[in-house]
């Protein structure tokens, strides 16, 4: 059985072992259906179809990734706010993430990529 996130942190974790292993559809089974990603910059992707697509396009080409250190997460009842400063120290990445009625949780919402503007 996949792994699935019993706590919000687990989230990102789970994120990079399937992106390193490739794996588009358990990359997407983070995500609630109608869940909105920040990618590419300046659009939206909407939908977990759509995510997983949007990521087996990506990850042939990808280099590995790295976990990065997390942010405090804020938890305001079903919802919780996660994030993680790049390793680049360009900006910030964020999420929002819902519990399940099983206690799990899932990505609602995710800006992969904020940069600073100077």
């Amino acid at each position: 059985m996949t792994e699935v996130a019993n706590k919000p942190e687990d989230l990102t974790r789970l994120f990079v072992e399937r992106a390193n292993a490739k794996d588009a559809a358990g990359i997407a089974a983070l995500y609630e259906e109608d869940a909105v990603m920040a990618w590419p910059p300046g659009s939206q992707t909407v939908g977990r179809t759509a995510i997983e697509k949007l990521w087996a396009g990506i990850l042939p080409e990808s280099p590995r990734f790295e976990p990065e250190p997390p942010l405090p997460t804020l938890i305001s009842g079903d919802l919780a706010l996660t994030s993680t400063p790049p390793r680049d120290g360009a900006g910030a990445r964020a999420q929002v993430a819902r519990r399940q009625p099983d206690g799990t949780w899932l990505r609602v919402l995710d800006q992969p990529e904020f940069r600073r503007t100077t």
